[in-house]
């Protein structure tokens, strides 16, 4: 009975955060980045401000949803996201990943479906933040070395969506070509919960059985050196690379303990 009672409380709080999301989206885009574009002149400095703005947006999501019970979580290894010019990869389990690492990154930018520039919730931040938009085609890896070379933090989830709920990985290049262009060594995050919530083809609705655990492991760089030397261009260094990412990101697939 108690454990009914728990799903139930956990689902209509589900419900609390989804809305209390969609609203503090709102709320940014009609009232605070429309100050920012007042007050702040410079389109880079006001890109800053907002993504901080959004970082501690997101830290406190984060610990409303703590505060319901809805999960729980901890991360090992954030002294090394305390950087500049980050190239940030890591598996992607759940639907509310982007929003954890985003509240644990400084000067985070990330690649955003291009539907959320448009949708009424989100694509006040979106724009305001500047964030790389996957409908660039191939300017998108452009966009990329771009951000990093502005001293941005870039996360990418290399998998391009979430991962099946059969554990399976399936890593694109598109994240490897960065690394590789950019020479840039790879900052992994390896995400760990210990009951499939929010997964791919998940409806918010189908909370998991117990309140779900996440661990963030963030690990030391991956030099991407390694995979350049030796190979006789970009394209089979970028097809190293996402082998060997695919091997490391494949060793986590077992849930976290609770």
């Amino acid at each position: 009975m108690a454990e009914r009672l728990d799903r139930a409380w956990r689902c209509c709080a589900t419900a609390l955060c989804f809305a209390s999301f969609g609203v503090g989206g709102l709320l940014l885009r009609l009232v605070v980045f429309p100050l920012l574009q007042l007050l702040v002149r410079q389109q880079r400095a006001r890109a800053w401000l907002a993504r901080r703005v959004i970082r501690h947006s997101f830290r406190l999501f984060v610990a409303f949803m703590r505060l319901l019970g809805v999960l729980s979580y901890e991360a090992h290894g954030l002294h090394r996201l305390r950087r500049h010019g980050l190239l940030i990869l890591a598996n992607h389990p759940s639907l509310i990943d982007t929003v954890f690492l985003m509240a644990l990154v400084d000067r985070a930018d990330c690649i955003v479906k291009a539907s959320l520039a448009v949708n009424s919730f989100t694509r006040g931040p979106v724009r305001a933040a500047g964030y790389v938009c996957n409908d660039s085609g191939v300017g998108l890896i452009d966009d990329c070395l771009a951000s990093l070379s502005e001293g941005g933090n870039l996360i990418i989830f290399p998998e391009g969506t979430r991962t099946p709920r059969d554990g399976s990985l399936r890593l694109q290049r598109g994240a490897a070509n960065v690394a590789v262009r950019a020479r840039v060594n790879v900052t992994p995050v390896r995400i760990r919960v210990s009951l499939p919530t929010l997964g791919k083809g998940e409806p918010w609705w189908r909370v998991p059985r117990q309140r779900p655990h996440f661990v963030f492991q963030v690990d030391d760089d991956i030099p991407v050196c390694d995979f350049i030397d030796g190979a006789t261009s970009e394209a089979l260094a970028a097809r190293r690379l996402t082998d060997h990412l695919t091997t490391y990101f494949a060793s986590e697939t077992p849930r976290a303990a609770a």
